[in-house]
């Protein structure tokens, strides 16, 4: 099957921005690349998560699904697209952040939401440890993630593994990226889109060691 919509996901810090935008540079596609930029609320987030974390959360629902419905018309366009991000991982983060109450309401609006949501044709989970994902996020140094401490990155990777563990909606290759580096090493990238493009049904893994 030729694929069409690609999907990459992971943990903030995982790499998920940069490998979608090097694939989409390679097969010659384009980018879907969330806009967590334009989300007002989210420096205010890591600050004071009980706060402000409702509001947080509803900006990116409503931002996400805006943004899918230009995966809805894929039939329009014959590139591939690649996409840093699936809609139904929203969820992950509202089942850590939000109260029971915020929780209900959340879910009313995205299970009305996720109806006109398209799958991908193929999902790319970038699997790392926590310790590798707080280094990048240190590394890359932005504003508004200087708050994020390590016992919530743990929890958000514990709860992103479960997630994917159980994700059936779209073929899914999960990838150990803790020892990898793709974005530098160009035979590592190489190397991930061989195993990318190989036939997969349902969950298949890869996991390179470093020499």
């Amino acid at each position: 099957m030729r694929l069409q919509y690609i999907a990459i996901e992971g943990v903030i810090g995982a790499g998920k921005t940069s490998l979608a935008r090097k694939l989409a540079d390679h097969f010659g596609g384009r980018e879907l690349l969330e806009k967590q930029d334009e989300n007002p609320f989210l420096k205010d987030f890591y600050r004071s998560p009980q706060q402000f974390a409702f509001p947080c959360q509803l900006f990116f629902l409503l931002s996400r699904y805006r943004q899918q419905q230009e995966v809805a018309q894929r039939e329009l366009f014959h590139d591939l697209l690649v996409a840093d991000y699936i809609f139904a991982k929203d969820r992950i983060f509202a089942s850590i952040t939000l109260e029971d109450r915020e929780l209900l309401l959340y879910d009313r609006i995205a299970s009305m939401l996720e109806r006109d949501i398209p799958k991908p044709d193929l999902l790319l989970y970038l699997q790392s440890s926590t310790e590798r994902l707080m280094a990048n996020i240190r590394k890359r140094n932005r504003d508004y993630e200087r708050g994020i401490g390590e016992d919530y990155l743990r929890e958000l990777n514990e709860a992103y593994n479960q997630f994917f563990f159980n994700y059936t909606d779209s073929p899914l290759l999960i990838i150990n990226s803790t020892e990898i580096d793709f974005v530098n090493k160009e035979e590592d990238f190489e190397e991930l889109v061989r195993q990318a493009m190989k036939p997969i049904s349902g969950t298949e893994y890869y996991s390179p060691m470093r020499k």
